[in-house]
């Protein structure tokens, strides 16, 4: 359904030093740059733009397709050593579906961040 999304962040700087190295395992990267914003993305697409705001961002929950089990593992553990805080480990969600392995980050402004992965385990 959607193209892109964006949303509010304090400081890009402390963003991106948690963005890049969090999403970098699920192969997302910097996609492209403007005027006080930044958009990330796979393949040179940018599908998720961080703008810095003067306002208190709302926290949002932004939840990221992973390709397996090991890039959630890796997304967790990337973006917990990139300063985030722990909102889930990595772990299966049988709650939402048998197969819902997910992994749950507070970013620098307290966005909940997913990695999810819907696959079966091999």
């Amino acid at each position: 359904m959607f193209d892109h999304i964006g949303f509010g962040v304090s400081s890009l700087n402390k963003s991106l030093s948690f963005f890049l190295p969090s999403l970098q395992p699920l192969g997302v990267g910097l996609a492209m740059e403007g005027p006080g914003s930044v958009g990330l993305g796979r393949n040179g697409k940018p599908s998720l733009w961080l703008t810095e705001s003067s306002e208190q961002p709302v926290p949002l929950h932004i939840a990221i397709t992973a390709q397996s089990r090991e890039q959630v593992d890796a997304f967790y553990a990337a973006a917990m050593a990139a300063g985030g805080r722990d909102n889930g480990a990595p772990g299966l969600r049988p709650h939402y579906h048998a197969h819902y392995y997910a992994a749950f980050v507070l970013d620098p402004d307290g966005h909940n961040i997913e990695a999810v992965c819907h696959q079966p385990a091999p």
